[in-house]
């Protein structure tokens, strides 16, 4: 075999890598999270947490993503790219490994370690497909986020099953979850040994001098818009196979709702952002969703039979997924420059993880003053109007900035 055959075949291999380490990465990004919410009330329980406190187990992951996210692009230009993801993989493992411990503060420093970690990942992984595959970038990230969808939605559907079929319970349940990570950690070790600095491409967090965006009326929109979607997932993510079991439902079918929820969204998910590029105004698209959204948790307030439980899942997941879609698409679309949607990308991503954040722990105080899902549900539905008017506003044919 000759030297140029060889270049050839090792290329090959290096790509094949990368594309597996890439599908690797995207099974990472959620089952950390997902996995918790089937199982927050055994948690709860078992270690003697009050519901708002065991709400944090969602939101401390979200609070670290807010804090890490402009920070991420820096560790990549200081140590690779490549060398940035196997350090967040690492982070991933000890925080997974850590909380899996029966100990209140291992418990939430382990939370806070994953979120840390996730966070790296998902900043940086979208300027690892730019930078290797500058041409298949709409291919790649189809790939990686139907990967990310699918196993989020697995990881909540096995939580109650591994938590009640294993000796270890919960804490074996969660502990599971490393095994994908150590998996990219072997790939990512081999890819960050492969790659040197000077063929990277190198990617800064951009941040406006006289911060023009932060006094832009469509940004804040924009950022509300993303913030409040995020609000609704995360709680959903958190609550929702509680809310099923109180209305009857086992605690392991509670979660496969759960499950249900984030694969019935992923089609949404996928033609949304499709969709809305056809349209110069989206606020259409923001009425069909926000209203379905608003219909699903009605449904869930009002009606305890199973098929109402059904249409109302199905309805919440269409929403869900497509709200988040159509978050991400208005990043680009509202704005002239990259210049500009890296500036409005970072306002929106900060702010909308701090929204995400404090909703599960908002729902789960409400649920410890009244005892009852009531009023968190109505709590729910005030949040989708929200979404609804800044989507509305977020949807105009305009930019941020001019």
């Amino acid at each position: 075999m000759d030297l140029q055959s060889q270049s050839q075949q090792s290329k090959r291999l290096y790509y094949f890598l990368l594309t597996t380490g890439i599908i690797i990465i995207a099974f990472n990004l959620r089952p950390a999270i997902t996995s918790i919410g089937p199982i927050i009330g055994i948690i709860r329980d078992d270690i003697g947490l009050s519901s708002w406190s065991a709400g944090l187990l969602t939101s401390l992951p979200l609070i670290a993503f807010a804090i890490m996210s402009p920070m991420a692009p820096r560790l990549a230009n200081r140590f690779t790219n490549e060398r940035s993801m196997l350090i967040g993989l690492i982070l991933l493992f000890i925080g997974i490994s850590v909380r899996s411990i029966s100990i209140i503060f291992l418990l939430f420093m382990g939370t806070l370690l994953v979120g840390l970690g996730i966070a790296i990942l998902n900043v940086l992984l979208p300027g690892i497909i730019k930078d290797k595959f500058p041409n298949k970038v709409g291919l790649m990230t189809s790939v990686y986020s139907t990967s990310m969808g699918i196993l989020a939605a697995t990881a909540s559907g096995l939580s109650v099953p591994l938590a009640n079929g294993m000796n270890g319970g919960w804490q074996v349940a969660l502990l599971l979850w490393t095994i994908p990570v150590t998996i990219g950690i072997i790939v990512w070790s081999y890819l960050s040994r492969k790659e040197r600095k000077k063929n990277q491409t190198e990617i800064k967090f951009i941040q406006s001098a006289d911060n023009q965006i932060w006094r832009s009326p469509l940004a804040w929109q924009v950022a509300a818009f993303m913030g409040f979607q995020s609000f609704l997932f995360y709680v959903t993510i958190s609550w929702l196979p509680a809310i099923l079991h109180d209305s009857g439902l086992s605690m392991a079918t509670a979660g496969w709702m759960l499950s249900f929820t984030q694969i019935i969204g992923l089609p949404a998910s996928f033609l949304v952002p499709m969709i809305a590029e056809k349209f110069k105004s989206q606020r259409g698209i923001v009425f069909v969703l926000t209203l379905s959204s608003f219909l699903g948790y009605g449904g869930l307030l009002l009606g305890t039979s199973y098929a109402v439980m059904l249409i109302s899942i199905l309805l919440i997941g269409v929403a869900l997924a497509g709200s988040f879609s159509l978050a991400l698409t208005f990043l680009g679309m509202r704005a002239k420059t990259p210049k500009q949607a890296a500036e409005l990308s970072g306002m929106a991503q900060s702010i909308g993880y701090l929204l995400a954040a404090i909703g599960p722990i908002i729902i789960g105080y409400l649920y410890d003053l009244t005892n009852a899902w009531t009023v968190p549900l109505i709590m729910i539905m005030f949040v989708s109007i929200l979404v609804f008017l800044f989507g509305m506003g977020a949807g105009r044919n305009k930019y941020v900035l001019g």
